[in-house]
């Protein structure tokens, strides 16, 4: 078997980042930066540079890698992302806790573990 063309594997240690943005007039929240490594590490730095809540759910991360960049996040992720922005809007109202468990459905979570 060749994988001559094939991308690189993150690896399991390699760091990864996806970014959403969502704006009212958004049907659904939009993939709008991601990446692995020395990128995943920039994106994370300049959002806690900026302001930006950072949460960390590889499980979440790892099906967000699969979206196309700039598009919307598939149906079968908008209750996790809701579950993530409610967080983040009780956080920034100073009535949430500071870390968010972040619950996957079994079809989403074949093996079963969860964060």
């Amino acid at each position: 078997m060749s994988t001559q063309g094939a991308p690189p594997s993150p690896g399991p240690r390699r760091p990864r980042a996806a970014v959403l943005r969502y704006e009212s007039h958004d049907s659904a929240p939009r993939v709008v930066a991601k990446g692995y490594g020395a990128i995943a590490d920039t994106l994370i730095r300049t959002a806690r540079e900026h302001g930006v809540h950072v949460h960390e759910s590889p499980e979440l991360v790892e099906l967000l890698m699969r979206v196309d960049m700039d598009a919307e996040i598939p149906p079968a992720l908008y209750l996790v992302v809701a579950e993530l922005l409610a967080w983040l809007y009780q956080l920034d109202a100073g009535a949430a806790p500071a870390a968010a468990k972040i619950i996957l459905p079994d079809t989403l979570n074949p093996g079963g573990q969860q964060p």
